[in-house]
């Protein structure tokens, strides 16, 4: 049997990436998560906390830690729980996210809107608009709290 070649990393992720994603998690400045870690405790090792999100996303051992959920009260007496990542997993997420868009963005219906580079709710309004004089009916769809209701499978 023939010995196997190690071509390095499986997985294309440059360090440049990293760096890019971090900036963005840094202007954004979220909450610290469930390990409490604030974006200027994670610059006091930034080369080193940089490079290990990049070593392990690039060999495929990152695993994400737990999420801190929050509880956001609603205007209607309920509650919406909010997920907040830690900061080393937001910039990993921001990597990943940025490999999807340049994989997925190409086939998506060109008519869909939310979240997609380059277009906003503003640009469906006018859409719609437009349409409104086009055509003469209307599908109206109420997902208000559809993730609240959806089964989720504990494991």
């Amino acid at each position: 049997m023939a010995k196997p070649e190690l071509l390095g990393k499986p997985f294309d992720i440059s360090k440049w990436e990293v760096w890019e994603e971090y900036k963005k998690v840094k202007g954004n400045q979220g909450a610290p998560g469930v390990d409490g870690q604030t974006v200027e405790v994670f610059e006091e090792d930034l080369q080193g906390n940089l490079y290990k999100i990049w070593n392990r996303m690039s060999s495929g051992t990152y695993f994400p830690p737990p999420v801190l959920a929050v509880n956001i009260p609603k205007a209607d007496g309920g509650v919406r729980t909010l997920g907040i990542p830690c900061v080393a997993d937001r910039i990993a997420q921001t990597v990943v996210a940025r490999h999807l868009e340049a994989k997925f963005e190409p086939i998506f219906h060109p008519h869909s809107y939310d979240h997609r580079p380059g277009r906003s709710a503003l640009d469906a309004i006018e859409v719609c608009r437009k349409r409104c004089w086009k055509y003469d009916w209307v599908i109206d769809l109420d997902i208000r709290a559809f993730f609240d209701t959806v089964p989720r499978i504990s494991s």
